[in-house]
């Protein structure tokens, strides 16, 4: 899967949504495809008491519902279609799930890919 499929994929969950008049979702949207080629999709939910979670962690945890754990691919894109890299906490996240994940192709700006452990230079258990 190229890129811009993972992109579109992303897109197609992307929408902002009001869920209550404490909690929003949808303004980021994330795309995984895993090494066995399956493609898991998820929005951000914030909150008014930062109990919310990224768009990453939610493709992240429909991936693990799947039984699957290693990334190949990864993408973020935010409400007005940029191309978002992932946070610090999803960064680390997404590394810890599986060893081979630091090697997941990441999607940082468009046309620029880099691999997670180039975004995690200090890896605390290297």
């Amino acid at each position: 899967m190229t890129f811009d499929e993972l992109i579109a994929r992303a897109q197609s969950v992307h929408g902002f949504r009001q869920l209550s008049p404490e909690a929003t979702a949808g303004s980021v949207a994330a795309a995984l495809e895993t090494d066995q080629g399956h493609v898991y999709v998820g929005v951000c939910i914030d909150t008014a008491c930062s109990l919310g979670f990224c768009a990453e962690h939610a493709a992240a945890a429909a991936m693990i519902t799947a039984g699957e754990n290693r990334v190949a691919r990864m993408v973020a894109v935010g409400r007005d279609g940029r191309i978002l890299p992932p946070c610090g906490r999803c960064r680390e996240f997404i590394r810890q799930l599986h060893p081979d994940n630091r090697e997941a192709e990441v999607m940082v700006a468009p046309g620029v890919i880099v691999r997670l452990g180039e975004l995690l230079p200090h890896d605390w258990l290297a």
